[in-house]
């Protein structure tokens, strides 16, 4: 068995230009125009990157982009009088903070003082609770993004045993209650897991999200597994590159999945086209809109 490829990058692609065509209508129709506002603080290089795509994006949407920029010594009642602002501005329907922030400021304490509507990452504690009850609020980017995937490739998930390994609140548990909410049957592992071999090997949907390269052996894929990989982890090769590789041991893997995702280019891709959903989904919420979701 080889493993169909899941092409990220195109699946992604799909979202934007359907995303772009909402924004469209929500203009011409409602006079509403969907604004993301991301809030930096430092000068990570790969947050740099990652902001700098996010802004190019939403313009490409027809979207408003904001952006706050601050140095890594901005105090944290700085930081949180520019969320308040933000909450309180009419033009802004999703706000973003890029983490990490630097040590001396609560990650918690900021992202709690985002409005839970204008949370278009979903990590406020409103979000996450009504996410565990089956509620309706904002949803973390990149479990959304593998759910959209698995739900194309699969269609009805009802039944499906799946496994997350990983159990950040970022990734794997929102990740897990996803599931559960498409009435999978759930089990969250993780490095610690005893006979994970095991466990994984019973799955039919495999979600790798632990941060570990290559965790996930080939060998512990059950035969006809869709497998998404969530990790991104860079490995300096003997000839002093780098490499990119997943959670997930691929070339192996791929020998027993139906279908597996790539890194790059598989889940990767999904988070910013998510996001620019996300930030529609809010908008319309927002204004009283009645819209359809993906």
């Amino acid at each position: 068995m080889t493993a169909d490829v899941i092409d990220g990058k195109a699946f992604a692609a799909g979202i934007k230009q359907k995303v772009a065509q909402q924004v469209a209508i929500l203009k011409e129709k409602y006079n509403l125009v969907p604004g993301l506002a991301v809030v930096l603080v430092g000068e990570d290089p790969a947050s740099q990157i990652y902001v700098r795509n996010k802004n190019k994006s939403t313009k490409d949407a027809g979207m408003k982009s904001f952006e706050c920029r601050r140095d890594d010594k901005v105090s944290e009642a700085d930081l949180l009088a520019i969320v308040h602002k933000l909450n309180a501005d009419p033009e802004v329907h999703g706000i973003l903070v890029q983490l990490p922030l630097p040590k001396h400021i609560n990650d918690s304490a900021v992202i709690d003082a985002i409005s839970p509507d204008k949370d278009v990452d979903g990590f406020h504690v409103i979000n996450s609770g009504l996410l565990a009850t089956g509620g309706r609020g904002m949803v973390p980017c990149t479990p959304l993004g593998c759910l959209m995937m698995l739900k194309d490739r699969l269609g009805s998930l009802s039944g499906l045993d799946a496994v997350v390994v990983g159990r950040s609140n970022i990734v794997g548990k929102p990740m897990a209650q996803l599931l559960l909410n498409e009435s999978c049957t759930v089990t969250i592992a993780h490095s610690r897991t005893k006979n994970l071999a095991q466990v994984v090997k019973r799955a039919d949907i495999v979600v790798a999200a632990v941060g570990v390269p290559e965790l996930v052996k080939g060998d512990w894929i059950k035969d006809g597994a869709t497998v998404i990989d969530v990790g991104i982890n860079r490995l300096e090769m003997p000839d002093g590159k780098t490499k990119l590789v997943g959670d997930v041991e691929f070339g192996e893997a791929a020998k027993h999945a139906a279908a597996i995702t790539p890194v790059p280019g598989g889940v990767g891709p999904m988070t910013i086209a998510v996001l620019l959903q996300s930030t529609v989904t809010a908008a319309c919420r927002q204004a009283g809109i009645e819209w359809p979701e993906i």
